[in-house]
């Protein structure tokens, strides 16, 4: 009995583990990680297929290597991607076996783990059987089309099974058998797999078959009467045979398979299934109002189907920023004078007399040079010289003073070498320099067609070429020189470049000027091109105070454009823009069209002085980080000292602009390197972007043609008022206790904020601010009237507030019990 019972309990044992070992199996963990193990197994043939194609042909010498020798050795490697496990059952599978229709038994891999994994596909059955015919065809297609070249590919097509079956079928049917059946077998095929199939090849026979029983042409059939008659009884015919097949469905509802089955006729009299379910069969009046129901429900919904199809995929346009303004005219060039003078002229006479002090002051010094050439620029001529082998370059650079003494000239500047020429630079200052006009430079063709999206024209270079640079790639700029060197001019010539170029809905200036007189004359066009705080009265920032506000305020705009961008998955202001333009973005959650904005500061240096880090961390803060939202920033300043420029100044400033400077200290302050301490003024000014020093005479604009142009630009159709900013005030309301807040004291739009902030029941200040178009500080005092009223919850940082009331019910009795 002791045995028995061992014996017994063993096999329950042994059935229980059986049992423990298929649950664990179909359990869901277990169908997980075979589906997502047939899935990656999938991808990986695919890889190595895709790999086969590409490096088959440098790996087939290592399939003829014992299988064991092949994987055992580690110096025998291969070119595919995935290794030499890849490359086995690549060839396996595409040369050794099927050849390119190999790639069905992924489909099956694939499809099984993705079934494993529970997503609903075809059944896997049908899928199988399906991949296995289009394996076998496909394999023995290719092989009997690319029989003849297999001795000369790497790749066989078709496979050795298709090679071998497609030698065999044609030894037994020949090569004409051979197409035959293949057409045939496709045929057959796609006639079992697909119901389309059939139809759409007897269309022309069914076609030809009426004609042939009229017994004459198109004509015929069209003027016979019988036809009419024919076609009646036709479709008697039908509907009898119609009633007939759908009998049996009336008592019994219909799968999904009967519905795929009787689509013909669902298609030819309409969605007749759920019509014969309602009704019975035994009052023909029934009958014939069903179908005349459904005639009719017939013809409303196509109507309506259509006319939804055209108005939801009816394209809109892009969106034009420049709609709001459009009859805004660019200025005229007739604005600008020209300021030609003869004296600009340079004569062949003092050319060759500076050529010959050059050459004999070198010679003095034992310095042989190979050539020497000349060009001649609108305020310095540029001497270029090519020293005899062996002449140190330090050499000639410690006589520039000898140089300038021996010519008489203002100021000499050798650059030695010229980058990328391979020659000594020696600037001459012109007898009598030429004035460059800012017309010239406006009306040259390398500006006109520009496709920058910020360009400034500064000038002309010493070979007599304009100027420019995109100051979104700059991206900020430091102007500094001395007093009455042309820093003003420069900065006119700045803004009178961009006034040229973009449309007021494209761009908006905030001009920043402690003197009071040098940007005032553009307070012209404040409804234009402007922008400055809510609550400023004056569109030029004078006093410093506001210089401060209206920076943090600029902070704050740029924090709301990195949102904006963030939401619309753009990386810079380009990209959001064209987003906009294109319509993928919705105004309806907060995205607008940002212009650029142009940030230019006269007197820096008064600024530093009067008030310090309040206004180097913010200009700091925009510089490092306002580029990719579109705002640029130019500062000026006439005291290049290392306490004004300091050194966060410079490093997020990398273009700079320096004129005619005192001291070579001053130089390397603003350039990093002397220079500017030889210019000759008047507009003579060095550019750097990075390392590469230019010299450039600026564009002369004067005062008469700045103010036509800002009258022209002013007496056109503008905006109700600047661009105005985000509110900005010292206090942080943010940590106002609520119970210190009057509510007798409400914002006039108290209560339309509340029933917004109620509807969309999201208590957001950025809400509040777009809705009603406020300032940034009122809508953060409404949000905090609205805690103090209980309507909103208190701050909770970056997130919104929560809305404590539910509906306008509950709203109006706060409203009564504060009024």
């Amino acid at each position: 009995m002791s045995s028995r019972n061992k014996n017994k309990k063993g096999k329950k044992s042994g059935k229980s583990g059986i049992l423990r070992w298929e649950k664990g199996i179909n359990s869901y963990k277990m169908r997980f990680i075979t589906g997502m193990a047939l899935v990656a197994i999938s991808f990986y043939l695919a890889l190595a297929f895709m790999s086969f194609f590409f490096t088959g042909f440098a790996d087939r010498s290592k399939f003829d290597i014992d299988f064991w020798e092949f994987f055992r050795s580690a110096d025998i490697t291969v070119e595919n991607w995935t290794g030499k496990i890849g490359a086995w059952l690549a060839n396996t599978f595409i040369n050794d076996w099927f050849g390119i229709a190999a790639l069905s038994i992924l489909v099956i891999l694939f499809m099984t783990g993705i079934k494993l994994l529970g997503a609903k596909v075809v059944k896997l059955s049908r899928i199988i059987v399906h991949c296995m015919i289009i394996t076998i065809w496909l394999s023995v297609t290719l092989g009997f089309l690319f029989i003849d070249s297999v001795n000369d590919q790497y790749l066989l097509l078709g496979g050795a099974h298709g090679f071998f079956m497609s030698v065999w079928l044609q030894s037994a049917i020949g090569r004409a058998g051979m197409y035959i059946l293949i057409i045939l077998t496709l045929v057959a095929y796609l006639s079992f797999s697909f119901d389309w199939f059939i139809p759409f090849i007897s269309k022309p026979f069914k076609k030809r078959s009426i004609g042939d029983s009229v017994g004459e042409g198109t004509e015929i059939r069209k003027t016979d009467p019988n036809i009419s008659s024919e076609r009646e009884k036709q479709a008697d015919e039908d509907e009898e045979q119609h009633q007939q097949m759908h009998q049996p469905i009336i008592e019994v509802p219909a799968p999904s398979a009967d519905n795929e089955e009787y689509s013909p006729n669902e298609d030819r009299k309409g969605n007749f299934v759920e019509k014969e379910l309602e009704p019975t069969n035994t009052n023909p009046s029934l009958e014939n109002n069903d179908s005349d129901n459904s005639l009719e429900l017939t013809i409303e919904k196509a109507a309506k189907e259509e006319i939804l199809h055209h108005t939801e995929n009816k394209p809109l346009g892009d969106y034009d920023p420049t709609l709001d303004l459009s009859n805004y005219k660019l200025p005229t060039f007739d604005l600008l004078d020209e300021h030609s003078s003869h004296s600009g002229q340079v004569d062949e006479q003092e050319l060759i007399t500076n050529k010959n002090k050059i050459v004999k002051t070198l010679e003095d010094y034992k310095i042989e040079i190979k050539s020497i050439k000349a060009t001649v620029g609108p305020t310095v001529t540029l001497y270029e010289i090519v020293p005899a082998p062996g002449v140190r370059i330090s050499k000639i650079k410690n006589l520039e003073d000898d140089i300038a003494l021996s010519l008489a000239a203002l100021g000499i500047r050798i650059i030695a070498p010229i980058p990328g020429r391979g020659t000594i630079g020696i600037e001459v200052p012109n007898s009598e320099p030429e004035i460059v006009s800012m017309r010239s430079i406006i009306t040259s063709k390398k500006f006109q067609n520009s496709k920058y999206e910020l360009p400034i024209a500064f000038g002309k270079t010493i070979s007599n070429e304009t100027f420019m640079l995109d100051l979104t790639k700059a991206p900020h700029l430091l102007v500094a020189g001395a007093t009455g060197q042309g820093k003003s001019v420069g900065l006119n010539a700045i803004i009178t470049s961009l006034l040229y170029k973009k449309h007021p809905s494209q761009l908006k200036f905030v001009l920043v000027d402690p003197k009071k007189v040098e940007l005032n004359i553009y307070s012209k066009i404040e409804n234009h091109f402007l922008a400055k705080l809510p609550d400023e009265e004056e569109p030029i920032i004078t006093d410093v105070q506001r210089v401060v506000n209206t920076l943090q305020s600029l902070t704050i705009e740029m924090d709301q454009r990195y949102e904006l961008l963030k939401k619309a998955h753009a990386r810079n202001i380009k990209e959001y823009n064209h987003k906009f333009v294109k319509r993928q973005l919705n105004p309806e959650k907060g995205h607008r069209f940002m212009p650029y904005i142009v940030v230019i500061i006269d007197e820096f240096a008064d600024l530093i002085m009067t008030a310090g880090k309040e206004v180097e961390m913010p200009i700091a803060r925009i510089a490092q980080l306002a580029r990719a939202v579109g705002i640029h920033m130019i500062i000026a300043t006439q005291r290049p000292s290392t306490n004004i420029i300091t050194g966060v100044i410079k490093a997020n400033f990398p273009t700079r602009v320096a004129f005619k400077v005192a001291s070579m200290i001053d130089s390397r302050t603003i350039l990093d390197s002397p220079g500017a301490n030889q210019l000759i003024g008047r507009g003579d000014m060095l550019i750097t972007q990075g390392s590469d020093l230019v010299r450039v005479q600026c564009a002369f604009v004067d005062t008469p043609e700045v103010e036509r142009i800002n009258d022209y630009i002013g007496s056109q159709q503008g905006y109700p008022s600047a661009l105005l900013l985000p509110e900005y005030s010292g206090d942080d309301n943010d940590n106002s206790e609520p119970g210190s807040i009057d509510l007798s004291k409400r914002d006039p739009i108290f209560e339309e904020a509340a029933r917004v902030v109620v509807a969309h029941q999201s208590g957001s200040t950025s809400l509040i601010q777009r809705r009603f178009s406020i300032g940034y500080n009122r809508a953060g005092r409404i949000i905090d009237q609205l805690e103090a009223a209980g309507v909103v919850g208190p701050f909770e940082g970056s997130k919104a507030r929560q809305v404590l009331v539910q509906d306008e019910q509950e709203l109006e009795k706060i409203f009564n019990s504060i009024r």
